[in-house]
């Protein structure tokens, strides 16, 4: 499966999580919580952790956090409202989304259903329904203000009650999660690549990727672990806030030793996309810290620890990098813009594992098209895998 291909077969967090663990099942991991040799997944509400185990492992773990989630419409749990003869979707604003980005887009709905007998499908509608924006003709002067209530609510381009359109039988429907869904495929445009969701699937497939490439070297424990729920505050059991690494974590630092041992010889890479400079807003970024599309991963640092970075474990990134010829871009927020944050600080705060926050640069980041450089990922994949060697040493 290319990266594309993943983005396009990932469009929620538990297709996300479904297909990193399904690449890692055909890798030979097998889905149990042991500390055995070998590999080791466990898929959870849209989030999956997994862990390679060597024979004789350092008492270290190595770790990539990310998460699979993205800003969008979550569908309400009474979808269906009848406006001006229209069908629509009722939906709720998931996250942060550019709400601008996602008018006039051919929607799909995808996620997850909970039948009659408790068990869990993945469904995706396919493209049924679009937010279309107002004819310039019948406003003038500025675009009117979104009214997230009012204005977001997605049109269905067919007549039929919305829990029909999901390839189930609607009888059996107890429950759903789901969440609207660009259906335009990921596209290669020049030297960047234009998708959704890229924000955060960049660093869940960088490190799947990071992962096969160094398990069969590694001496030390790998772990990978791509949250759910990030986008909303991480504080779910699903995501970084929840206790789904903690008890890896621990059980696996109890097999290695001396648990605080080995928790403070590890290493936690929180792997989340960067803002690239943008050439149309210059004055939003810092002036001396300047990350763009194709030069390179971003190290991401904040004095008020809106990331997790600090001297020793963005030096350990650095050197990771440096082993496979791979360049460092910095970012570091413009004083007058406020910063956002990611899975560091919450991950770093709960384990007590140093922690450093990195990314590929995007443009466009929670539109719902966003953009990358095709060098970032092959550059970013290379500097996780050397990570998770422990090429820095």
């Amino acid at each position: 499966m290319s990266f594309k291909d993943f983005i396009a077969d990932s469009p929620s967090a538990f297709h996300a999580a479904k297909n990193v663990a399904g690449a890692l099942e055909n890798a030979g991991f097998t889905r149990d919580t042991g500390t055995a040799p070998g590999g080791h997944v466990l898929v959870r509400d849209g989030a999956v952790i997994a862990w390679w185990v060597p024979k004789n492992p350092n008492p270290r773990l190595r770790i990539v956090g990310s998460h699979t989630d993205s800003p969008g419409l979550m569908v309400k749990p009474d979808p269906d409202m009848l406006r001006e003869g229209f069908r629509q979707v009722a939906v709720e604003v998931y996250g942060g989304p550019i709400l601008a980005s996602w008018f006039d887009r051919d929607l799909a709905f995808a996620g997850r259903v909970v039948l009659d007998d408790g068990s869990e499908q993945l469904v995706n509608t396919g493209p049924v329904a679009r937010v279309p924006n107002l004819a310039i003709h019948l406003y003038r002067g500025d675009m009117p203000t979104i009214e997230r209530q009012l204005h977001t609510q997605p049109i269905l381009t067919v007549d039929r009650p919305f829990v029909e359109l999901l390839g189930v039988d609607p009888s059996r429907v107890l429950a759903h999660e789901l969440i609207g869904v660009d259906t335009q495929r990921p596209e290669q445009l020049g030297d960047m690549v234009a998708a959704g969701r890229l924000d955060n699937l960049t660093s869940v497939w960088a490190s799947l990727q990071a992962m096969l490439a160094a398990k069969d070297l590694a001496q030390d424990v790998l772990v990978l672990a791509a949250f759910n729920h990030e986008e909303v505050g991480s504080a779910t059991t699903a995501g970084a806030g929840g206790p789904m690494l903690e008890r890896i974590v621990r059980s696996l630092a109890v097999s290695l030793g001396d648990e605080a041992q080995v928790c403070a010889d590890s290493v936690l890479v929180s792997a989340d996309a960067a803002h690239s400079v943008h050439p149309n807003y210059p004055g939003k970024h810092d002036p001396t810290h300047r990350p763009l599309l194709n030069r390179g991963p971003v190290l991401k640092i904040n004095a008020n620890q809106r990331y997790a970075s600090n001297a020793v474990t963005e030096a350990e990134w650095i050197r990771a990098c440096r082993a496979v010829n791979v360049p460092v871009q910095t970012f570091v927020s413009n004083n007058d813009v406020p910063c956002g944050s990611t899975i560091g600080p919450i991950s770093a705060t709960r384990l007590g594992i140093p922690t450093v926050d990195v990314g590929v640069p995007l443009l466009s980041m929670h539109s719902a098209r966003e953009l990358c450089g095709v060098r970032d990922m092959e550059w970013f994949e290379q500097a996780l895998a050397s990570f998770y060697r422990g090429l820095a040493y």
